[in-house]
């Protein structure tokens, strides 16, 4: 019998209805191999539906998991890549990626290394990647050229990406260069290439960019060695407890609130003009 995609979703287990409409706007779900839309229906008797590549099906979801990966250059973030392009879930081994429901927790361009959470839980990766969270993201990037300080402030304040400002960002100079520069870079937002896309603004292209942490998840942990490139480990318990705990002291806004915020600021600019 058909029903809406999210709601077969949430009745397997695999994700809240919230959720599971988050991944689905997402592209994450697909119907007999066809990306599904949000409202589309299915009969869980007769079609193939999957999540990040994996068929899922009643019984409910598998047991949590957690991974921090070092990501290599020239590996994208996704599961499954119709370029044939190596993805961040091949570098896991087998078991975790049969089955298991894991993907990446948002995005590092291919030519970018560092930090990387992998994860089957739904309710994370909601709030990781919700527009309205600021867990900041810590970045070693060098640059071409030695930006000025007048330069750095402009990145500092914000600058303006396809008609809207970026959020307020840490910029420290870590060292200079005969011809480069490499800054420490801690973002609270993360748009696409968002980093890249400044430095190129401002006239400082980026050279490298490696993430180092997601929040209070780090590649290397005090007493120990840093995370080699392409590989993983499992998050502590402890790692789990600090992240959902700095998750659950960041307020969050539905898509009504979002959409009320939105259409105040452009009545604003409006009133000025």
């Amino acid at each position: 019998m058909e029903a809406r995609l999210q709601k077969i979703l949430a009745q397997w287990g695999i994700a809240s209805r919230r959720q599971a409409e988050e991944m689905i706007r997402q592209q994450r779900v697909r119907i007999n191999g066809e990306v599904a839309h949000l409202g589309q229906k299915a009969d869980p008797q007769i079609d193939r539906i999957t999540v990040d590549g994996q068929p899922v099906s009643m019984g409910g979801r598998p047991d949590l998991v957690y991974l921090l990966l070092h990501k290599p250059v020239g590996i994208v973030s996704t599961c499954d890549d119709p370029q044939g392009r190596p993805t961040v879930v091949d570098l896991l081994p087998q078991e975790l990626r049969s089955g298991q429901g894991i993907h990446p927790v948002g995005r590092l361009d291919a030519e970018s290394t560092g930090a990387l959470i992998l994860t089957n839980d739904g309710d994370l990766t909601f709030w990781l990647t919700h527009p309205r969270h600021s867990i900041p993201k810590t970045y070693r990037v060098v640059v071409e050229g030695h930006p000025p300080e007048g330069v750095l402030q402009q990145w500092r304040q914000g600058v303006v990406l396809d008609g809207r400002k970026t959020r307020p960002a840490k910029v420290v100079i870590i060292k200079r260069f005969a011809n480069r520069t490499c800054l420490e870079i801690v973002l609270k937002e993360g748009r696409k290439r968002q980093i890249r896309r400044i430095a190129e603004q401002l006239g400082y292209p980026v050279i490298k960019l490696h993430r180092s942490a997601i929040g209070v998840i780090q590649l290397q942990t005090p007493g120990k060695e840093t995370l080699s490139e392409g590989c993983y480990r499992h998050l502590t318990d402890y790692e789990i407890r600090r992240l959902q705990k700095q998750l659950k002291q960041i307020p969050i806004q539905d898509s009504a609130g979002i959409r009320s915020e939105q259409k105040y600021e452009v009545v604003k600019k409006g009133q000025k003009s």
